[in-house]
């Protein structure tokens, strides 16, 4: 249940996968310039691999050169974001020339796809010194490595059921960040950062990526890769030149996470607009999940992105078109997903919130499909709103149910109670937020339940207002089920605030809830009001 202007566009998107177990890093230890390897996939015939240069003197370094040996048997295939060299088992890396300088304490990671296992490389020198710092370049062992079951395509990863992205206990704070808020809303990647959210955001959500045909295709080529950003705009404050071979919000997302190495961006593909090629998908689910998979890992952008998260809206029922694929379709789709992106990349899902006996959770299946998800984001907002102009008003994202509701089954609570009977663990379910109100106009009932003439105006469509500007222009008074709504003049709005979102962060922690998601980061204020009572409520 979202927006269709504001749930419409998406990019193509790489899935730069991060190990989400132990990382099998082999760290030359601590110096003033330090280089570390990191395996980020092996499937036994072939690995990729992460490396990291990090800066740990007081100078900027304007150029680097790595040199090291690879043991017999392992090769690199592919690189990205540096010009590789090779004689024999030697191999030379050099600094791409649009990489700029590595500032005191900052970090650029280039990497490889490479044939073999994984093994750590050996001599390895950065501008002539040993990568771990000190005076002599180090001999080290190759680990031993872990040959995938033989029932495993050769190229492919094996697919088994993925780890917990986080450690035991933590708590996901998971933001959208909407391709298409480079226009008009002018909203930026660098906005992440100077509003603090950054800091307080373990994921990102790009959306959106479109199923044309059947298959993962980019969205708006030039918001995700082709934008120039100047000096102002840019996160790092470095501007774009017209030469460097990636720009737009892709580059930006890439100097972002040098910034905060805690977060992971996940690439979102569909939404209310763009999910009507899911039906297609659902016919041949291994050639979809081949699509996406190409589409992530362009080398182009290969680093950028840690996953695929689907937003098919609705597998099995009607959204903006509507599918018929049947109750095993979804599950498919992600199956033939994970099986190509393998157990180290993070596979997501934001799914229907209609908890309603005989509802869209209960067409589709969404537990057999959990399994091969690290997390499941049930969309608890959009229950309610100026989609029915004439009322009743109600809040479009109840925690609870309250006396009076339109609709059975239409709150938070009853979808995420009806996705943990149905076998789903709480952990791998995320609350969801919506940083946006919904409204009417022509109401005269200050409470919820009230007649309308249709939809409250807003800044760029009817009956949706960002909490920013509700804050200011129509400030809560009241609480129904869990939310706040306010009545200005004939316009009733409900939306969240701070506290409503502290009450709900209670509920998710009591719940074993894995954490909360929200749609999404320009909805908020320029200080980060509502992700930092995200992050405070979940503690």
């Amino acid at each position: 249940m979202k927006r269709s202007l504001r749930r419409a566009l998406w990019v193509g998107a790489v899935v730069a996968v991060t190990v989400a177990t132990v990382p099998m890093a082999s760290a030359f230890g601590a110096g003033s310039v330090t280089t570390s390897f990191t395996r980020v996939q092996d499937w036994g015939t072939g690995h990729e691999t992460r490396v990291t240069i990090t800066n740990g003197s007081d100078a900027s370094v304007s150029t680097w050169r790595i040199e090291f040996d690879l043991p017999s048997g392992t090769t690199i295939g592919s690189f990205w974001d540096a010009d590789v060299t090779r004689t024999g088992n030697h191999y030379v890396a050099v600094k791409k020339s649009w990489a700029g300088p590595l500032a005191p304490g900052a970090s650029f990671s280039w990497g490889y796809n490479g044939t073999g296992a994984y093994r750590a490389p050996l001599n390895c020198t950065i501008n002539g010194a040993p990568c771990g710092g000190g005076t002599t370049p180090p001999t080290t062992t190759a680990p031993p490595t872990t040959t995938p079951p033989t029932t495993t395509p050769p190229t492919t990863p094996p697919p088994t059921t993925p780890p917990p992205t986080t450690p035991p206990g933590a708590q996901k704070v998971v933001g959208y960040f909407v391709q298409w808020g480079v226009y008009q809303r002018n909203y930026h990647v660098r906005n992440i950062h100077t509003s603090g959210s950054a800091a307080k955001l373990t994921h990102i959500l790009y959306a959106f990526g479109n199923t044309t045909g059947g298959r993962c295709t980019i969205g708006d080529s030039y918001a995700d890769y082709e934008k120039a950003y100047t000096a102002a705009e840019s996160v790092d404050g470095v501007a774009d030149t017209w030469d460097q071979p990636l720009r737009g919000n892709f580059n930006q997302l890439r100097k972002l996470k040098r910034m905060y190495p805690h977060l992971k961006v996940i690439y979102s593909i569909g939404g209310w607009t763009w999910s009507g090629g899911f039906t297609q998908a659902a016919q041949n689910p291994t050639a979809f999940a081949e699509s996406c998979y190409n589409m992530v890992k362009d080398p182009r952008w290969a680093d950028v992105f840690d996953g695929i998260d689907i937003d098919w809206e609705y597998p099995n029922a009607c959204g903006l078109t509507c599918d018929s694929s049947g109750p095993n379709a979804f599950k498919n789709v992600i199956s033939a997903l994970r099986t190509r992106f393998g157990s180290s990349a993070l596979v997501t899902a934001a799914i229907t919130a209609d908890g309603s006996n005989g509802g869209k959770i209960d067409v589709a299946d969404y537990a057999g499909a959990a399994a091969n998800l690290n997390w499941i984001m049930p969309m608890t907002y959009d229950y309610f709103g100026a989609f029915a102009p004439q009322g009743p008003t109600a809040p479009h994202s109840p925690l609870t149910s309250y006396t009076g509701i339109p609709q059975q089954g239409f709150w938070s609570d009853a979808a995420i109670q009806k996705l943990k009977s149905k076998g789903i663990p709480a952990n791998k379910l995320l609350l969801g937020i919506g940083f946006y109100g919904r409204g009417w106009t022509g109401v005269t009932q200050t409470t919820a339940g009230g007649t309308a003439t249709g939809p409250a105006p807003g800044t760029y469509e009817q009956g949706i207002e960002d909490y920013k500007v509700l804050k200011n222009t129509c400030p809560a008074t009241g609480t129904v089920g869990g939310t706040a709504y306010a009545k200005c003049g004939s316009n009733w709005w409900s939306y969240d605030t701070p506290s409503t979102i502290n009450g709900k962060m209670t509920y998710a922690k009591n719940q074993g809830l894995g954490g909360a998601f929200f749609w999404e980061l320009s909805g908020d204020t320029s200080n980060g009001e509502l992700i930092s009572a995200i992050k405070g409520g979940l503690g």
